[in-house]
């Protein structure tokens, strides 16, 4: 008999779990989502064009998704809390070298290579984790753990501002990298959970016959799978439409002529309303009224309404309105959108199916900004990037349909094959009892 793991508690240390990566959450992608802050000085301080300053966060963005892989290999080879301190240690070099301020392309490798890979490597087992620590109150584990993004993200905006101002925004990457080594405190709390064996002997020879301990079991054969290719698609597109608006928002606000706190206010309004919409489309995932992928059909076509929308305000409490809306429903394809590859690949292809996920969708991550920049750049109008936006999350809202109709054609198709089973074994129960 084989190791395998313990069945998931459902509770009891998955809290402190939870709460780990709640921490994980807030030092990762809240830092990458209130990079825009930073986005206008860096610019005029090599006084380099929009589309150049904006691949230092597309780069951040693609080696956060090209690193998916090697970090859910690396924590089926050594284990979540090993591959999460390392993170630590990576994203907390990339911001204190970029401190130095040497030069842009030096930008692309500490600010984006060095921190990108490091989120990866934080945030994919932080995931992971939460995922096998629960299963029926895996929506609401999820949703609460995502949260710490919201939550340090609305501390964070008015907090980068201040540290720019007093200790400009060299000395502030150094004060952020300080940290993010804090993420190497949340790793330690990562246990791995126990494994269950049989007896000495059945363990020996389950040994001699499994692969060696150095042989990293990956399941690229997922991609098989239409159902997860079509989610990959999805995937790419909604990527692209992701990051653009958190980038964007602050110089669309400054360019309308408003102060530099209030641009930073409207992210802090804006991650609020993300907190809500995790928890409360993690709770209403969690009741089982609709399917998690039509869930995740409603909201990402609503995100992409709400974006095309968002460039006709030009007073800040139309943009604060239209991005509370913004948030709200980015929180609620956050809260979804990573659970929802459980129901393609099952809880046994997770972490092998969420490596898969997030490396293609670098390809959205890095094209998205850039693209959004150039055409920010001909037509000198930034309402020109959320309209790409909008556009792009409509289109994958497309794919998530297609991937629903899949799933369930699969599990009616499974239907009968498991009512055949429990009735062989209802007879077989039978007749031995006879």
């Amino acid at each position: 008999m084989k190791s395998t793991r313990a069945g998931p508690p459902d509770g009891g240390y998955g809290w402190v779990v939870v709460m780990s990566a709640f921490f994980i959450m807030g030092l990762t992608a809240a830092v990458l989502k209130n990079f825009g802050i930073f986005f206008l000085d860096i610019q005029s301080h090599f006084g380099v064009l929009t589309s150049t300053t904006s691949w230092v966060t597309s780069t951040t963005i693609a080696m956060f998704h090209l690193g998916a892989p090697v970090a859910s290999a690396l924590t089926l080879q050594f284990s979540q809390r090993v591959v999460i301190i390392v993170g630590g240690l990576l994203t907390a070099s990339g911001m204190l070298l970029a401190s130095l301020d040497l030069s842009l392309p030096c930008l692309y490798l500490t600010m984006g290579i060095l921190q990108g890979t490091g989120i990866s490597f934080s945030w994919i087992p932080a995931n992971s984790m939460v995922s096998h620590y629960f299963v029926r109150w895996r929506p609401i584990a999820y949703a609460i753990a995502s949260s710490g993004e919201c939550v340090f993200a609305v501390m964070f905006s008015p907090f980068f501002q201040w540290l720019i101002e007093t200790y400009s925004w060299q000395g502030a990457l150094l004060i952020i990298g300080g940290l993010q080594l804090n993420l190497c405190v949340c790793g330690a709390l990562m246990r791995p959970l126990e494994t269950k064996q049989g007896s000495i002997q059945k363990a020996k020879d389950s040994l001699e016959d499994s692969p060696p301990k150095g042989k990293v079991i990956f399941q690229f054969s997922l991609l098989r799978k239409p159902e997860l290719l079509l989610y990959i698609l999805f995937a790419i597109f909604a990527a692209a439409g992701f990051f653009i608006p958190p980038l964007f928002l602050v110089p669309f606000a400054n360019s309308l002529g408003m102060d530099k706190y209030w641009p930073a206010s409207i992210l802090s309004v804006l991650a609020l309303a993300d907190l809500a919409g995790r928890l409360i489309c993690g709770w209403v995932a969690n009741m089982r009224l609709l399917r998690n992928l039509q869930l995740l059909t409603m909201v990402v076509t609503l995100l992409g309404v709400v974006l095309m929308l968002l460039p006709v305000s030009h007073n800040y409490w139309a943009i604060l309105g239209f991005a509370s809306l913004y948030g709200f429903l980015f929180g609620c394809v956050v809260a979804i959108h990573i659970t929802s590859i459980v129901d393609i690949v099952t809880l046994e292809g997770f972490d092998s199916g969420l490596g898969l996920f997030m490396l293609f969708r670098s390809i959205g991550g890095f094209i998205g900004p850039p693209a959004a920049g150039w055409l920010v750049d001909e037509t000198n109008d930034y309402s020109a990037a959320f309209y790409l936006s909008g556009l792009c999350l409509i289109s994958s809202a497309v794919f998530v349909v297609l991937v629903d109709r899949l799933v369930q054609r699969r599990k009616n198709l499974q239907r009968p094959l498991k009512d055949k089973c429990l009735i062989q074994t209802f007879f077989f129960k039978r007749q031995h009892l006879d």
